[in-house]
């Protein structure tokens, strides 16, 4: 398990242990997954039945001035670390995200659907899938949307903050995604690991919100007095560009006989629900 520290790695480690499997999680200090050789000897000396790919440059805008430097972890990273489990003869499961469309799309995007990313981020994500199905052929890629969890950094953790702080904030209201929880895709992508072919794989929380009532949601929950203010895009610009809809259709997970993960409602509420968790950070 490669990227410990960020929000589903920590989910994904906790939930494998406790399912009985033997989990190993490294941070970018033990393994730099831009470090090949330093891959080839975690996985030569651990030998694990797989390997999930979590680490990855997440800063959306500073990508766009920093594209190499996002390029270096999400693709050429990417493609080492599939490198290494082709050579060991493993699977190399991928986390991947929505921001390889363009967010044009008005219906739940499918995994066969056409990429293009209008982001540093989103290109840089891209081309670790290429690197990632070219360079080993039992892989998993699993794009996942508006992902929470752990202490952050996201956005619900942003809005806590934010409300302790100000009597109203101003929210995109023109934005659709699905909120994924860590705590609801760990055991999904553990399971998929398990019983999934190879292949490319979408796993979100079920229906579909804007970051707007996501923001009312969060501070209906805390029972916060925070006015919520929407907003267009063009209000709040951005150096890097948003999907405008970005709702994953998780259609392979479903052909396998799996059922939908809950929706992003019930995965708001079990996490600021969780005593470590959904607190101000």
């Amino acid at each position: 398990m490669l990227g410990a520290r960020g929000q589903l790695g920590g989910d994904l480690v906790e939930t494998g242990t406790e399912h009985g499997h033997e989990m190993v999680g490294l941070t970018q200090a033990e393994c730099d997954i831009r470090d090949g050789a330093a891959v080839k000897r975690w996985i030569d000396a651990t030998r694990p039945d797989a390997v999930v790919n979590a680490a990855a440059w997440t800063r959306v805008d500073a990508a766009e001035e920093h594209e190499a430097e996002a390029e270096a972890v999400n693709a050429t990273g990417a493609g080492l670390v599939a490198a290494a489990c082709a050579a060991a003869g493993i699977r190399c499961c991928h986390v991947s995200t929505d921001y390889v469309f363009d967010g044009t799309a008005t219906s739940p995007i499918p995994e066969d659907a056409a990429p293009a990313p209008r982001s540093a981020y989103g290109r840089t994500k891209l081309h670790g899938e290429v690197a990632v199905r070219e360079r080993c052929r039992d892989h998993q890629i699993v794009r996942t949307s508006w992902l929470y969890g752990r202490q952050g950094p996201n956005f619900v953790l942003t809005m806590l903050r934010l409300a302790a702080e100000r009597p109203q904030v101003r929210v995109v209201a023109d934005q659709h995604g699905a909120p994924t929880w860590t705590g609801h895709l760990a055991p999904a992508l553990l399971r998929l690991l398990e019983a999934g072919p190879p292949g490319t794989y979408h796993l979100s929380n079920a229906g579909v919100t804007t970051w707007y009532d996501l923001a009312v949601a969060t501070m209906g929950a805390r029972r916060l007095q925070v006015e919520v203010v929407p907003i267009t895009t063009a209000e709040y610009p951005t150096p890097a560009v948003r999907p405008a809809y970005s709702v994953l259709d998780n259609r392979a997970w479903r052909d396998l006989g799996e059922r939908p993960l809950p929706a992003w409602e019930d995965g708001l509420r079990a996490y600021l629900a969780r005593p470590d968790d959904g607190r101000p950070a």
